[in-house]
């Protein structure tokens, strides 16, 4: 088996697409992979499925029927049971705009059509890393923030944190390096990996989500952002 998936359960991909032969290509590929995958042709049928049976990652398609995979996706960050989903936007809009849209709705990543299977393989293999999927061991604090990796745990002064996977690999990464600035690019290669193309304004949407995610009940801002260079977890933060 391959070793995205070596030592874990088959994860589950749900495939939202309503067309055949995307989805054919696509089963083709991810069971290749190693992965098991369901299917739904609209957003209404995604939602209905994931409901029953939650899986490990969704390849949402923004153009759906009746539904739009904008609003599927909003849905899914509203309940409790998947605002941490790893979800992987399709898109056939190339706009920074809709990409930036994407990812302000709650999507992880996206990629645009037409994608290199490569590409789209490694996306999901970095996602699902950084959702648990390949388990790391220990446990990383700072101030009164405690990452359990063990649990895939996050809270502060005691409180649990609900973070995405992306937030949670970047603030684990972040947790490794206290005090450290790092460039949008560094964090980049850090948090997606090097063999992924992604904009450096990506970063400040996450960065953005993260500290909404962190920042609660009034805690002190720990992200400090360094103008012209990047961001650090610090307790000066801006």
């Amino acid at each position: 088996m391959p070793d995205m998936v070596q030592g874990h359960a088959k994860p589950t991909i749900l495939v939202v697409e309503d067309e055949a032969p995307l989805i054919t290509l696509l089963r083709y590929n991810l069971e290749k992979q190693g992965f098991r995958v369901e299917e739904a042709a609209d957003g209404q049928e995604a939602l209905l499925r994931v409901a029953e049976a939650r899986p490990d990652l969704v390849l949402l398609d923004w153009m759906l029927p009746a539904l739009s995979g904008i609003e599927v996706c909003r849905q899914l960050r509203r309940k409790p049971a998947t605002r941490d989903l790893p979800i992987i936007m399709v898109t056939a809009r190339t706009e920074d705009q809709d990409a930036v849209r994407a990812l302000d709705t709650g999507a992880d990543d996206y990629i645009a059509k037409p994608f290199a299977m490569d590409s789209l393989l490694a996306r999901i293999r970095a996602l699902l890393r950084r959702s648990g999927s390949i388990a790391t061991k220990g446990t990383l604090s700072y101030l009164d923030i405690t990452m359990d990796q063990d649990a895939h745990r996050v809270t502060r002064a005691g409180r649990a944190l609900h973070l995405g996977p992306t937030e949670y690999r970047m603030l684990e990464f972040f947790l490794q390096n206290p005090g450290r600035v790092f460039s949008r690019e560094q964090l980049l290669d850090a948090v997606w990996g090097r063999d992924i193309h992604v904009e450096p304004r990506t970063v400040d949407v996450h960065i953005r989500r993260l500290r909404k995610a962190i920042n609660v009940e009034g805690g002190a801002d720990v992200i400090r952002t360094v103008r012209s260079a990047g961001y650090a977890l610090d307790q000066d933060g801006d």
